[in-house]
């Protein structure tokens, strides 16, 4: 039977988790990790996912792709100054999107994190033994639309059927939930790699319900790096007037740096970063070293605007809920970056209590994902679970003065349905413009806006006759489709709010074929490499061998040295899987006729010599009578 998983596609971090036993489990990757890092490098032809591809970091810091999820959905004036603190090129793509840009080659952000889902759901399927198709991906809480279709046309492009998106302090609900008895009211605090969220639940008879949700989609454990990154080259730049900022690889140091000693932190009260020839000097070419301690007390200093940032979504979050923080029985902590402790501080201040931390805050929304997928399969060892989220985002349309009409309020439970009527605002008005817009604040022009499309075709009538029928529907994925109808006449138009930064059906078809491509192509680069791995372990075996037989033939040492240098050749001239093939045969047929014609050389000076030494003792023998001395 077809196996659905769970997949927490971090920023910094992914997860995946299946159903086992009626249990989310975590499924290890090929490396043997239960995270693989969401980072993507591109070497030649060749592309490296996960730890592989962070590790060469360092040397290839233009084309080794890291927190991509930032820019996923995204407009280019939302990301432009982020963008500047990449060490790969991120620049403005059609129509406002972004892309980045790798060896010549514009990538979408969804093409990036499609290759970190193959990684994961190829190598659980290799330890699960099925081939994994349907996924439940999470995605913060605070995504709009865009992200949340974005993050979907990744899975779609990576060759998976999306089954849900869900929020992710709702998947960890779920994940904390499941065994839970009685009711309770659970604050999930999640603060991941680039996102953070606030998700207010009430838990009870197998029935998750969200009754409020808020969040910052830019802040996470990346800006706390990036507090360190820039300390670090304001004092480097005070001692030695050179920007590392301006060398990639230099930067690329610096934000791997910065994040170790963020995590010792942690555990540690002071901890030293030390990064030897981190650049030249331009004018005498010497090398420069940066090398710095840091405390824990100037690390929050540091981040002192960002760790004030994470109270106001906790507050806003208890407002909409209509809760204070008395009513909360549980707080969850999920995401790596809670475990900064001056975090967990103001949780314990804001909250009066002190946070639990009973689910492992990397694995929870990736277990939790797994159980719903359980749900919508039917796992019939989950009994009846019931999961109700909501909308995190006000949705309405632009009306006249450039307002904004709300239609579904945030916090509004999912799926959710409601039309409102509109009318012209001039005579004979033959059609209006429909802008859809995400957001809370008054005027239209503040807001997001999701998406246009035309109401053509309205009979001639004075302003404010026509009666325009505007129905706003969000599916169980979050995702928003708008239609328009004029009553009198029943023209009716309709608009999916797909992702607007310009990824439509034929640019998602083309990238799932270029993935597919890429898939063959790169199996067949492993496959090559793997012939070419065994072909140097037989070629080496064989020089060996030529010691080993040395009362061998010279004729057939000198094949099997002759073949062995033709398969050291084939090797560095990257010769196809024939020939790979053909040699290998060969040199495995010269050494068993190199072993059949000789014997080892350790054994020769044993068992050669045996008999000379044996025809000496017969010659010498003289048969006699003997006997024991008394």
């Amino acid at each position: 039977m077809p196996r659905a998983v769970g997949i927490d596609l971090g920023t910094t971090n992914s997860v995946i988790s299946v159903m086992e036993g009626g249990k989310p489990e975590v499924i290890v990757n090929a490396e043997g990790a239960r995270t693989t890092p969401s980072v993507v490098a591109y070497k030649g032809e060749d592309r490296l996912v996960g730890q592989i591809a962070k590790r060469q970091a360092a040397l290839n810091p233009h084309a080794t792709l890291f927190e991509v999820k930032r820019f996923i959905g995204r407009r280019w004036d939302e990301v432009k100054e982020e963008a500047k603190r990449s060490p790969f090129k991120v620049k403005e793509g059609p129509g406002g999107s972004v892309r980045i840009e790798v060896n010549g080659k514009d990538l979408a952000p969804e093409q990036v994190s499609a290759e970190v889902l193959r990684k994961l759901v190829d190598d659980a399927s290799a330890k699960v033994g099925t081939k994994i198709k349907d996924v439940v991906i999470t995605v913060p809480a605070y995504f709009d639309n865009s992200q949340r279709e974005a993050t979907r046309q990744a899975g779609e492009i990576a060759g998976l059927n999306v089954l849900r998106v869900i929020n992710e302090p709702t998947a960890a609900a779920l994940a904390y939930g499941l065994e839970k008895k009685g009711n309770e009211t659970v604050l999930v605090f999640d603060l991941g790699g680039g996102t953070f969220d606030v998700t207010i639940l009430e838990l009870g008879d197998g029935v998750f319900e969200v009754k409020s949700t808020s969040g910052d989609t830019h802040l996470g454990g990346a800006d706390f790096d990036h507090a360190i990154v820039n300390w670090l080259v304001a004092e480097f730049k005070k001692e030695h007037n050179f920007d590392l900022t301006k060398d990639p690889q230099a930067l690329q140091r610096l934000i791997e740096s910065a994040e170790k000693a963020k995590i010792e932190l942690s555990s540690a009260t002071e901890t030293t970063l030390s990064l030897p020839f981190i650049t030249f000097d331009p004018e005498t070419r010497t090398p420069l070293h940066l090398e710095r301690s840091l405390s824990r007390a100037k690390f929050e200093e540091l981040t002192a605007d960002l760790l004030r940032r994470v109270k106001d979504p906790v507050t806003q979050a208890l407002r909409d809920a209509k809760l204070s923080a008395s009513d909360i029985n549980e707080v969850i902590l999920v995401g790596g970056s809670t475990r900064i402790p001056a975090v967990k501080r103001i949780v314990r201040d804001i909250m009066g209590k002190e946070p639990n931390e009973s689910v492992n805050p990397d694995e929870a929304v990736a277990l939790g994902a797994a159980v719903q997928a359980g749900i919508i399969t039917g796992d019939s060892s989950l009994g009846d679970i019931v999961l109700v989220d909501v909308t995190p985002l006000t949705l309405g349309v632009e009306v006249k003065g450039g307002m904004i009409a709300p239609l579904i309020t945030r916090n509004t439970t999912v799926p959710a349905k409601k039309t409102e009527v509109f009318t012209t605002a001039e005579n004979n008005q033959p059609g209006v413009e429909i802008n859809v817009l995400q957001g809370e604040r008054p005027m239209a022009a503040d807001n997001k806006s999701l998406g246009r499309f035309k109401l053509e075709g309205i009979p001639p009538m004075r302003a404010g006759q026509p009666q325009i029928e505007v129905t706003f529907d969000i599916d169980a994925n979050g995702i928003l489709h708008v239609t328009a109808r004029e009553k009198s006449s029943g023209k009716e138009s309709s608009i999916r709010i797909e992702n607007t930064t310009t990824l439509d059906k034929g640019e998602v078809d083309r990238m799932v074929r270029e993935a597919e491509q890429n898939a063959n192509a790169d199996k067949q680069r492993k496959e090559r490499t793997e012939k070419k791995n065994t072909l140097d372990s037989v070629r080496i075996q064989a020089l060996g061998a030529i010691d080993d037989y040395a009362s061998a033939p010279q004729d057939l040492k000198d094949k099997v040295k002759g073949i062995a240098d033709e398969a050291e050749q084939a090797i560095r001239d990257d010769a196809d899987n024939s020939k790979l093939d053909d040699i290998k045969n060969r040199l495995e047929g010269a050494i068993r006729d190199l072993a059949a014609a000789g014997q080892p050389a350790q054994g020769q000076e044993g068992q050669g010599a045996q008999p000379q030494g044996n025809q000496k003792a017969d010659e010498d023998v003289i048969d006699a009578d003997f006997k024991p001395a008394d």
